[in-house]
């Protein structure tokens, strides 16, 4: 699975493109359909986002090989690609499948050495992206490790950099070294920690629901939100992390405002959204 960027700094306010593949997540994901800018307006509109700044990330993306125009009209809609579904499904997966919380570990560990020529700063950035994406975490220099099975050949596909990598995978860690000793060398589990108790008081409280807010948007920043923090977890095995992890104390929050939240946002979709159907690889 490819990534676009490193994945920002959850519970910062979300840029744009973040909030935007959130909704076509919810939207669009696996129905085909493509979405008016003036809807993507509107409603973005809602969330503090300028005409301007709607229309510039729809453009970028669209450049970036992330959504697909498709005209009717006087009408302009956009729809995802191909390779942004791939990044939608994953993030689904991720929030709903998944979880945060992993209680299945069985004790894999996947290496990925690698040494690029000094003067590779930009394969050297892509390739960290990529490993970051995929729950890898740096154990020392030009050693990332990630717990779990992990396809690196798809991770790194379309890279060209096979040949600079070797990659491991085993479940014993010899003494000295253990298990919580390489999370905790390999992952920032301190941040992460603190990144969950944020989303929790974040959106506890009456004060972080105000009556008049419009579904859409509540589900938008929420659904944001959390994905964004999921994507700063490399899912580490739970039995090895501190006593009251707070990620399913997180987690629960989530579901139970998704499920609050679904239903108005469902209707008011229904009447706010002007959608087309369009081909799943496009026109």
């Amino acid at each position: 699975m490819t990534s676009f960027d490193q994945p920002e700094q959850a519970g910062s306010a979300p840029r744009p493109q973040s909030l935007m593949l959130s909704f076509f997540g919810i939207h669009a994901l696996g129905r085909d359909v493509a979405l008016a800018a003036g809807s993507l307006i509107d409603v973005f509109g809602q969330a503090g986002i300028t005409e301007d700044a709607v229309r510039s990330t729809l453009t970028r993306m669209v450049k970036r090989g992330l959504l697909e125009r498709h005209r009717r009209g006087r009408k302009t809609y956009f729809g995802p690609t191909p390779r942004a579904v791939g990044v939608l499904q994953d993030g689904h997966d991720r929030i709903w499948h998944t979880g945060a919380v992993n209680r299945d570990w069985d004790g894999t560990w996947t290496l990925v050495g690698f040494s690029l020529p000094e003067a590779w700063r930009s394969e050297r950035h892509d390739l960290r992206s990529r490993l970051v994406w995929n729950g890898f975490g740096p154990l020392q220099n030009g050693l990332w490790v990630a717990p779990g099975t992990v396809d690196v050949p798809e991770v790194v596909a379309g890279l060209g950099l096979d040949s600079y990598l070797r990659v491991f995978q085993g479940s014993t860690a010899a003494a000295p070294t253990d298990a919580r000793t390489i999370l905790h060398t390999a992952f920032d589990v301190e941040s992460i920690a603190k990144g969950y108790e944020a989303f929790l008081v974040r959106w506890s409280g009456a004060a972080q629901e105000p009556a008049d807010a419009d579904p859409l948007v509540r589900q938008l920043l929420l659904h944001t939100d959390w994905l964004g923090q999921v994507r700063q977890d490399p899912h580490l095995p739970a039995e090895h992390l501190p006593e009251g992890w707070p990620a399913a104390r997180a987690e629960e929050r989530f579901h139970e405002l998704a499920q609050r939240y679904d239903a108005p946002a469902r209707q008011e979709a229904a009447s706010a959204l002007d959608q087309i159907k369009v081909t799943a690889a496009g026109e």
